[in-house]
């Protein structure tokens, strides 16, 4: 008997742009998708992602929408349903535990922290961007870098962090701000903002944090969150007309795009 897509669990780990975009594609070619986030997540890119869900309840993101769960044994029934994302943000060996997912993805782009072992999971684990190692960490991996964005990786490592972000009008790292300490990050703007180089956009505990560049708003943490250092909290388009604030960005699509292959070509030989 044939395996719907519906059947097919898959466990995303990440809510942020990257990890929303992921689940937004292969919820829309069908198959049965679960978010787990950490409780008090720092992602800036709230409008490009389904990251708000933790905060609000629910968010929506290019037609979709996805919602908090607020009990494990609700989750056949929403994934039945095929209405809405689920999100968890409690234990996540408990989530995995209960779903038994089939393929799991790592998409919480950690990009300066060494990936655990994930691969005895799932059967098909996918870990997204740099320090993979495809047939060790995980069973396979995708490039998250400009050059190389969206390549599947069958064996051995994903390529180092690459050094500068795509340029916008001339700027590019210079466009973010960094947590120059922990604390708790405080701001009373919204994404879509139009802000003034220097002026002052958040805090972090006492210490202010500027606009680096006169722009729009683009990334924001949460307000009232904790942050730890070198944290990426603000994020400014230097466009004031034009700016891209809010649905999947080019880079998280063509992500998405390599993961669902990677998937439908591991799916083949699986599908009865």
């Amino acid at each position: 008997m044939n395996r719907t897509k519906l059947d097919l669990r898959i466990l995303v780990r990440g809510a942020n742009d990257v990890g929303s975009a992921v689940a937004h594609r292969l919820f829309n070619k069908g198959y049965s998708v679960v978010i787990h986030e950490i409780p008090q997540p720092t992602t800036a890119r709230r409008r490009m992602s389904f990251t708000d869900a933790v905060f609000d309840g629910s968010a929506m993101l290019d037609g979709f929408e996805a919602q908090l769960l607020q009990r494990l044994y609700l989750l056949r029934g929403i994934l039945a349903s095929h209405a809405v994302i689920p999100v968890w943000i409690k234990d996540f060996y408990e989530l995995k535990d209960t779903l038994h997912p089939q393929i799991l993805v790592d998409a919480r782009m950690r990009k300066h922290a060494q990936p655990e072992v994930q691969r005895s999971l799932a059967p098909l684990t996918i870990g997204l961007g740099p320090n993979f190692i495809a047939g060790e960490t995980v069973h396979l991996a995708i490039e998250t870098g400009w050059n190389s964005l969206g390549k599947i990786v069958a064996h051995g490592e994903t390529k180092p962090l690459e050094g500068e972000p795509r340029e916008i009008e001339g700027h590019a790292r210079d466009r973010y701000v960094y947590a120059p300490r922990a604390g708790n990050f405080h701001t009373a703007l919204q994404i879509g903002d139009i802000v003034q180089k220097d002026e002052e956009v958040a805090r972090i505990d006492s210490t202010p944090l500027h606009a680096p560049i006169t722009g729009t708003l683009r990334g924001l943490t949460r307000d009232n969150i904790f942050v730890p250092q070198k944290t990426k909290v603000i994020e400014v388009d230097p466009r004031s007309e034009g700016a891209q604030i809010s649905g999947i960005g080019e880079r998280p699509a063509k992500i998405a795009e390599g993961v669902l292959t990677a998937i439908q070509n591991w799916e083949e030989p699986n599908v009865h």
